[in-house]
């Protein structure tokens, strides 16, 4: 037998770990940083759940070996505030039609911008581009005296407007995105069987775009209700969040755990609820123009 007719032995490649174990160290490794992300939100809880005393003693995590000192009753102190359970409803008052009314707008002029031909439309939306780069501080004190002459300020319709009106130049970019994505095909199919635009968006643009508008909603509605800064130049007494009372229970009380820690968790939990909700629409719309 030739050199050339002689086969080479094949090579015996380095043995690859086995699959359960590289993804049982993801799996750890993710609940590692799970467990770290929610320590804090861990500790406000057991912080709520004690007395003053005991939290000026010792630090939250000695309620884990002692679970007797934990109790509601500073939730049901704090649920005797008129003014923090106002203004709970006020921050749901503020959040919930801003969320609706950034994503409803958005999502149709995204699909304008898209799909629909009328004139200077690039032009038109090159420049709710650059309104991106706007910062929030600059339009304060114009809008407040706007606000002002209209009768707004210091209202909930007010903190809403100025909420959707600086939400949606990311929401529109974000969505026009989105939908330009959607194959041409399906569009024209659609409209050689008599579908009109309306049709179009209804039954086929937003069901497709519903990982996309999901992530939207998630995020312009954690937005609205962790915002302090808008809220506490353009709400009053009446019409403040959640946030600006807090605010304004540490500055009247200063320490006051009793008080702050069950309002502070209050306000986290929400946020968590709807996050952990609405989880996976939020991973594929954050993947979804990853993969085409």
């Amino acid at each position: 037998m030739t050199t050339m007719q002689r086969t080479a032995a094949p090579r015996r490649r380095p043995p690859r770990p086995a699959k359960w174990l590289s993804r049982g160290a993801i799996q750890i490794l993710l609940a590692l940083i799970g467990l770290v992300w929610l320590t804090p939100a861990a500790g406000l809880f057991l912080s709520s759940l004690r007395t003053d005393t005991a939290n000026a003693n010792s630090g939250w995590w000695q309620a884990l070996a002692a679970p007797g000192q934990l109790s509601f009753d500073n939730y049901a102190t704090l649920l005797k505030d008129s003014g923090i359970v106002q203004a709970f409803w006020n921050t749901v008052l503020i959040s919930v039609p801003t969320t609706a009314a950034v994503v409803v707008i958005a999502a149709l002029a995204g699909y304008a911008f898209a799909w629909l031909d009328f004139p200077g439309r690039d032009w038109i939306f090159l420049l709710v581009v650059a309104m991106l780069v706007v910062p929030v501080q600059i339009g304060l004190l114009p809008v407040a005296k706007m606000f002002g002459a209209l009768g707004l300020f210091g209202s909930i319709p007010g903190v809403v407007l100025f909420h959707t009106a600086y939400g949606l130049p990311f929401a529109i970019f974000l969505l026009r995105n989105f939908f330009a994505e959607i194959p041409k095909e399906m569009l024209e199919a659609a409209r050689m069987d008599g579908g009109g635009e309306w049709r179009i968006f209804s039954q086929l643009v937003l069901p497709l775009g519903r990982p996309a508008i999901a992530s939207l909603a998630i995020f312009q509605f954690l937005w609205v209700w962790n915002d302090m800064l808008v809220a506490l130049l353009f709400a009053d007494n009446d019409s403040q969040p959640l946030t600006v009372a807090l605010q304004s229970q540490m500055r009247q009380f200063g320490s006051n755990i009793g008080v702050l820690a069950p309002g502070a968790f209050l306000s986290l939990i929400v946020p968590l609820i709807v996050f952990f909700v609405f989880q996976r629409q939020f991973v594929q719309g954050i993947m979804a123009g990853s993969v085409k």
